[in-house]
């Protein structure tokens, strides 16, 4: 049994991992869940003996000690590691690629007799033997990683993002290899990103958060746990106090600026001129159209495009876009500051024309006003030409289009 006790790794004065415990028997699936940078990979690197760091603690199989020995040492001692990224030899065949971690001392006498148990177990492996690696998909090449670590005849088989690159119908066929591993026998200690396949197949989990174990616990409680479900699988998050580190670093990275200048948080970040100013502006618009029309007279024939908001014409048009544009803004600087009311647009009105200045004792009486014009056509006003009011993105200002 492999065994792990405060192990702590340190690069310099940034510390990788700090008192991980964790236990792997043979014939069981151990999968390491953490966010990249947990130090996930540190922690296979240190049980195989390549970390670069300095480590403290201890690391045992079957009750002899590991911590400190050379890599070829920690091998022999029955713990084989398949390195993110597989590292394969590619001009090599899959034959040779896999004698090749038939070199321990406990696997030559055993060689052959491995290799056939290991082509029984990948037996596409048998059928590509001759096969130069480079020319192998990424899902075959992984296999072969695999299988050359297995020709080591390791009682603990440590996996890094084996999944890593893989389409997710290779990745399914990965896994279930996995488990057909665990069935010879192995023990197999597994740091994977993809948590529900891991997860699917795994006996038992650790969550390793910021170089720590936080969690330990069976699989398939964990795939239930609201919080793994939130920060690994997807789900929706669970309670506040179970929100995982990565998701609680991810809110503070959110929150930071707010905080800063004391912001308050939009409800929404994309709203309606409606729903700024409590009005429905359409139907605002299209009475304002309708009134400026009934005050013109005789009403114009309009065949206006679809979608297009109505035209409005003449001072009416003008004041009731004031009146419009005034009670949004001061609704928008509401909304902002958080004190929105509901307000109402006044009334439209057509415009009155101001009284003529009433005449003054020396000054001359005044001709008599001609009679008033009356009020232009829409043809005359605007040339038969329909416009689009569109208001500017981010502002309560309004452009004119003739269309």
């Amino acid at each position: 049994m492999l065994e792990v006790s405060d192990l702590a790794v340190s690069y310099g004065k940034h510390r990788a991992l700090s008192g991980v415990s964790l236990t792997v028997k043979p014939g069981e699936i151990v999968v390491i869940l953490g966010a990249n940078g947990a130090g996930k990979s540190t922690l296979l690197k240190a049980i195989a003996g390549i970390c670069e760091g300095q480590t403290s603690g201890h690391v045992s199989m079957g009750g002899e000690p590991l911590l400190g020995l050379p890599a070829h040492k920690v091998v022999e001692q029955g713990i084989a590691l398949v390195p993110e990224g597989r590292g394969v030899f590619g001009e090599l065949t899959v034959k040779e690629n896999l004698m090749l971690g038939a070199n321990p001392a406990r696997a030559r006498d055993e060689a052959e007799g491995n290799y056939d148990r290991l082509i029984r177990l990948f037996p596409k492996l048998a059928d590509r033997a001759g096969q130069t690696v480079s020319t192998m998909s990424g899902g075959e090449q992984q296999m072969v990683a695999i299988g050359r670590a297995m020709m080591s005849n390791p009682t603990i088989l440590m996996l890094d993002e084996p999944s890593l690159g893989l389409s997710p119908l290779l990745s399914r066929d990965l896994f279930q290899s996995l488990k057909a591993v665990r069935a010879a026998g192995l023990g197999i200690l597994l740091v994977e990103q993809n948590a529900k396949l891991s997860l699917g197949i795994a006996d038992r989990g650790y969550l390793l958060e910021n170089g720590r174990v936080e969690r330990e616990d069976r699989a398939d409680t964990l795939k239930r746990d609201p919080a793994v479900q939130a920060a690994y699988l997807g789900g929706a998050a669970g309670h506040r106090g179970a929100t995982p580190a990565p998701a609680r670093a991810a809110q503070a990275i959110a929150d930071a600026p707010r905080k800063a200048f004391g912001v308050r948080p939009a409800a929404s970040m994309s709203v309606s001129a409606s729903q700024i100013s409590g009005v429905d502006i359409d139907a605002v618009v299209a009475a304002a159209g309708r009134q400026a029309i009934e005050t013109t007279g005789p009403r114009p024939t309009l065949v206006p495009r679809p979608g297009n908001p109505p035209a409005i014409l003449g001072a009416a048009r003008d004041a009731a876009l004031s009146q419009m544009m005034t009670s949004m803004e001061e609704a928008a600087r509401r909304a902002m500051t958080g004190r929105r009311e509901t307000s109402a647009l006044p009334a439209l009105r057509p415009t009155a024309r101001p009284a003529a200045p009433a005449a003054t004792a020396t000054a001359a009486p005044a001709p008599a006003s001609p009679a008033p014009a009356p009020t232009p056509s829409l043809s005359e006003t605007t040339g038969g030409t329909l416009e689009r009011y569109r208001r500017r993105p981010g502002t309560s200002q309004f452009e004119r289009t003739e269309i």
